[in-house]
């Protein structure tokens, strides 16, 4: 991966890892399905005006959108509101890069080389160590509801990394950002319908008519920089590379969303935290440089002994 590519993906980390903390704030006066109803209602208007529809098939678009717009946010936005903190909640989601390795080797037939492996268990020992040292106690201080709803978070994100891979690959020049924008008319309706179904009416338009600055801010926030920009770099990288190359970088999300819980929300990082971001980071290094390091050293010509 180029060194343009990386940066590119670490932008991408800081916008998702701050996106948590936003996530927090937005919910505090709106309930979670409603706002994501908003939110991809913000994604689509105005921009599809000026962007043109994606020369993709209607099908793969139509996943597309219910699997990494709707299915993905929905349980996360729920998980939030249920009770899973945000840092933590940051972690857990990263799950999706052991189901897109995963999807990835089953459904498109990739290759995932031991260097791989190695980096990726190291870095689900980090996320276990993250998730352990923000918990008071035992696994039963997270609500069960939460816990479930942010593995299926992270399944449906990583369903929708390999549809994008899948129907961006003979895509030709269609351009990702048509793909973003188009793909979020799918989950604007499934989301008012499950608000209107699960929240209800008079939650509502209370949201509505007693909506204030935070939340306004947390959703352009979520709404263009977390879906317009994170989203849209984010399919750009998976179209040039394999899943298992792009995927490890999120690791790096709950770095930022534990640093930003801190710094914004006053939230305390447990030295324990510490060390499962030393292995989060490690892992990434790991994947990212392992392979081609293995190469080098298999191509270094021995020295010759007297």
């Amino acid at each position: 991966m180029s060194v343009r590519d990386m940066l590119l993906a670490l932008c991408v980390v800081v916008i998702w890892g701050v996106n948590f903390v936003v996530i927090k704030v937005g919910l505090h006066g709106m309930p979670p399905l409603l706002l994501g109803a908003l939110r991809f209602i913000l994604v689509v208007f105005p921009a599809i005006f000026f962007i043109p529809r994606p020369k993709l098939p209607l099908k793969g678009i139509v996943i597309y959108g219910l699997t990494i717009s709707f299915a993905q946010f929905a349980f996360l936005f729920c998980a939030i509101n249920l009770g899973m903190p945000s840092g933590i909640a940051s972690v857990v989601l990263q799950s999706q890069v052991f189901f897109s390795v995963l999807l990835g080797a089953l459904i498109l037939g990739e290759k995932v080389k031991r260097s791989q492996i190695v980096g990726i268990l190291l870095a689900a020992a980090g996320m276990f160590v993250l998730a352990k040292g923000g918990m008071t106690g035992n696994l039963t201080d997270i609500p069960l509801i939460a816990l479930l709803f942010t593995l299926a978070a992270g399944f449906s994100w990583a369903c929708g990394n390999i549809t994008n891979r899948a129907i961006m690959q003979n895509a030709g020049t269609t351009s990702i950002m048509s793909l973003v924008v188009w793909s979020a008319l799918v989950p604007i309706l499934p989301f008012l319908l499950c608000s209107w179904l699960f929240e209800g009416q008079a939650a509502i338009e209370n949201s509505l008519t007693n909506i204030h600055l935070p939340t306004i801010l947390a959703l352009c926030y979520i709404a263009f920089l977390s879906t317009h920009v994170g989203y849209g770099l984010w399919g750009r990288l998976l179209t040039r590379y394999e899943t298992w190359r792009v995927t490890p970088f999120a690791l790096l999300v709950p770095v930022v969303g534990l640093t930003s819980g801190a710094l914004i929300l006053g939230e305390q990082i447990a030295t324990l935290q510490i060390y499962g971001l030393l292995l989060i980071m490690l892992g990434l290094l790991i994947n990212v440089f392992g392979g081609r390091m293995m190469t080098k050293r298999m191509h270094c010509p021995a020295i010759e002994k007297d």
